[in-house]
């Protein structure tokens, strides 16, 4: 009986995020997805069969790791508040995410696609940013 009052925390902490602040960004989903536009700018301006084709294989990595930057931010860093406070966030990593994947910039080599996915981001940042302030 001693022993569970004993080992009991004496202050219990609660936080929105499971790391100290700071650490989540949508810079690095942006970065790669403005890479995934430099590369398909480059694939559409090349008849370099080999140059496309390794064009192709880095957009796709980059289109991964946008998917990845953004499933952090979604599963991570936002919580039940944020959802309940901006209540188009699940459409908007949905939406961010397909724009990402086999259906948008990872399938396509098209400069549009991936202009759309930034859109997609810039809106997710805004909301990230607004969060940060409270």
């Amino acid at each position: 009986m001693y022993l569970p009052r004993l080992l009991r925390p004496r202050t219990v902490a609660s936080a929105h995020c499971d790391l100290p602040c700071g650490v989540y960004d949508p810079a690095q989903a942006r970065i790669e997805a403005e890479s995934i536009k430099a590369i398909s700018e480059k694939y559409q301006a090349s008849d370099d069969p080999e140059f496309r084709t390794r064009s192709l294989l880095i957009k796709e990595q980059r289109a991964e790791l946008v998917k990845h930057h953004l499933w952090v931010l979604w599963t991570d860093y936002f919580k039940a508040p944020h959802f309940e406070k901006y209540p188009e966030l699940h459409s908007l990593f949905n939406e961010a995410t397909k724009l990402a994947g086999a259906g948008g910039a990872k399938g396509a080599a098209d400069p549009a696609v991936a202009d759309r996915l930034l859109g997609k981001i810039e809106e997710i940042s805004k909301i990230f940013w607004e969060t940060k302030q409270s």
